[in-house]
């Protein structure tokens, strides 16, 4: 049986049901997604107020690009600093950027390079925040609680982000830009106090030793070369999202204006999408697998057959397709973020979570035009059939791997 990694016991945690330090956590993260939620509605809706769609376009997107320019650089402080500190400095910093933005706009009419400037902002916070948060995980609970972690985690996650989103556009539309930004300032000041006053680690994880950032940069490209069940991991997470991303952020769309069904099916699809979501993740905390990877990777072989499955066929059946993707998309992400925070070595943790994010973000604009580009050249089933196809197809090099269809993180398996 494959082993995990285990850090140093500092504080025993009580089992993951009676953690109430941890639920409080997973409950202010929840609502931290929720006034994000709030935000970027209120961001997206004032930049097509104020400027043209292209240049709205561009301030959406604006975060992106800093985000991926340093985050291999917040990786590498994740490895070697205290976490809990980085996560506390840069949302001091997301609380100053939003209070910022609330006095600059109660003073003089939102700007386009306002909106720009926040945007890059978050970008940068993003960048050095987001590895860090992906260790404390590891740092709360036991390995063999991650995946119930995780299930909870996403759960209330979707939650909040969807609670946001819904009270996103009245909060904007009857009380403008500032109010947006002073609600989301609300909510990482609560995180902000949380962290400082009550978060506290339970394992230490091993430190990377002190170098130049280039070169640890270099040594986690050289960590991910020299161990398979971690590269495998980290390609696996990277394209979660490469092929499902554009089928249905594109993909329904354009089934939808073909077939004549209008937005209103978009959005029952995208909803079903959510449920299926977050009934798979539970379904983790209630019905456990034995051997996490293995079952997440089958899931995912099971999302590719739906991602093809959208392309063809009456809108009951891609309603169907719908629910089956998002609920293996909840499932399996728990349960290989599970996985992946238990077994990659903790002092690479902080950049192998950074090269999983970087991976999304760089390559899901090509998997987006690629997808578009073939519904042109050929026909709308074919991009839904070649993407679910190469999903199913790369799940085998997992599957035909011993230490994940052996690996289990529960020691009593």
């Amino acid at each position: 049986m494959a082993t995990v990694s285990d850090p140093v016991e500092v504080t025993a945690p009580p089992a993951f049901r009676r953690d109430h330090l941890v639920h409080a956590w997973i409950g202010v993260k929840a609502l931290s997604d929720a006034g994000d939620a709030l935000w970027m509605i209120a961001l997206a809706w004032t930049a097509v107020q104020i400027a043209s769609p292209a240049i709205a376009g561009l301030i959406v997107a604006a975060g992106t690009v800093p985000r991926a320019v340093i985050l291999l650089f917040g990786g590498v402080i994740a490895d070697r600093a205290d976490a809990r500190r980085i996560m506390l400095a840069f949302n001091v910093l997301r609380v100053g950027v939003l209070v910022a933005v609330a006095v600059s706009v109660l003073t003089t009419p939102p700007s386009i390079a306002v909106l720009l400037l926040a945007a890059i902002a978050f970008g940068v916070c993003d960048a050095f925040y987001e590895p860090s948060a992906g260790t404390i995980a590891r740092q709360l609970v036991r390995a063999v609680d991650l995946p119930s972690y995780g299930a909870a985690a996403q759960t209330a996650s979707r939650l909040g982000t969807m609670g946001g989103a819904a009270i996103g556009g009245l909060v904007v539309t009857h009380a403008g830009l500032a109010a947006s930004a002073s609600v989301n300032a609300l909510t990482f000041t609560v995180v902000v106090a949380f962290i400082a006053i009550w978060l506290r680690p339970r394992f230490r994880l091993a430190r990377a030793e002190k170098e130049s950032a280039l070169r640890g940069i270099a040594r986690g490209f050289t960590h991910l070369s020299a161990n398979p069940t971690t590269r495998t991991l980290v390609i696996a997470l990277s394209g979660l999202n490469l092929a499902v991303g554009p089928a249905i952020g594109l993909g329904l769309a354009l089934r939808a204006h073909d077939e004549g069904w209008g937005a209103q099916a978009v959005g029952l699809f995208e909803a079903l999408l959510g449920v299926g979501a977050s009934l798979g993740a539970v379904s983790v905390a209630k019905w456990r697998p034995r051997h996490e990877a293995r079952a997440g990777f089958w899931a995912l072989v099971v999302q590719g057959a739906g991602i093809v499955a959208l392309g063809f066929g009456p809108a009951w059946t891609v309603a169907a397709a719908a629910f089956v993707i998002g609920a293996t998309a909840g499932y399996a992400s728990v349960l290989l973020s599970a996985t992946f925070s238990a077994t990659v070595d903790t002092a690479y943790l902080g950049r192998m979570g950074a090269l999983t994010r970087l991976g999304d973000d760089c390559l899901m604009p090509l998997a987006m035009a690629g997808f578009g580009a073939l519904a042109s050249a050929t026909t709308v089933g074919v991009p839904f059939a070649l993407f679910g196809g190469a999903m199913m197809a790369l799940m085998i090099l997992p599957l035909r791997n011993r230490t994940f269809r052996t690996l289990s993180l529960n020691p009593r398996n």
